[in-house]
């Protein structure tokens, strides 16, 4: 209309923030991992909660669907559950494009803030497996779970070599809650060791 003015389309950007206190306030205290690659796709969120691996992938207003069907397959592969975050310019039929299994939150402008909405809650699904999850560990994580274990060290293989081992070592039952505690008191302080002082 003559006048009035569109309200300016919602960025990746602008979510993000709120979209972690909207989970913060849902599943208590969560370790957030941002840009987190698993497979041939990056998540754009991942939740680490006491009894799963939470992947959230955003569409906000300026993005398309190009890539999302390799990245819900990716998603299905490591994450127990999924959500799509959308803009309101994608709520109406984004429901087209993600399987039932993935829950789904939509964000508007609401004055000065934004207003998320869970439209639809994640289900869990039969697609994710432990060995896929067990690549979001770094090599020292493994060393970590082996030592944990009483497991031999193989110190000179090879990542793949130690991950095959551990896998035939541990049930996945048993595996599957030390992931994830391995991911929830994951610490990057580790990479200032080899800085140059």
């Amino acid at each position: 209309m003559d006048g009035e003015t569109r309200p300016a389309a919602l960025k990746d950007a602008d979510i993000r923030g709120p979209l972690c206190d909207f989970f913060e306030e849902k599943y208590g205290t969560v370790r957030f991992f941002e840009e987190l690659t698993m497979g041939k796709s990056r998540a754009d969120i991942v939740l680490v909660t006491k009894d799963a691996l939470i992947g959230v992938e955003i569409k906000s207003d300026a993005d398309t669907y190009e890539r999302l069907d390799r990245q819900v397959k990716d998603y299905d592969r490591f994450f127990d559950l999924n959500y799509v975050v959308v803009g309101s310019s994608h709520g109406l039929h984004i429901r087209e494009h993600v399987p039932a299994h993935w829950g789904v939150i939509t964000v508007e402008r609401a004055g000065s803030k934004l207003d998320l909405y869970e439209l639809a809650a994640p289900a869990p699904h039969k697609k994710v497996r432990v060995t896929n999850q067990l690549e979001l560990l770094w090599r020292r994580e493994f060393a970590a779970l082996q030592a944990k274990n009483g497991l031999h060290k193989y110190a000179g293989k090879s990542r793949a070599f130690v991950k095959k081992y551990l896998l035939a070592s541990l049930p996945p039952e048993s595996l599957k809650p030390q992931i994830l505690n391995i991911l929830r008191e994951r610490d990057y302080s580790i990479f200032d060791e080899t800085k140059i002082k």
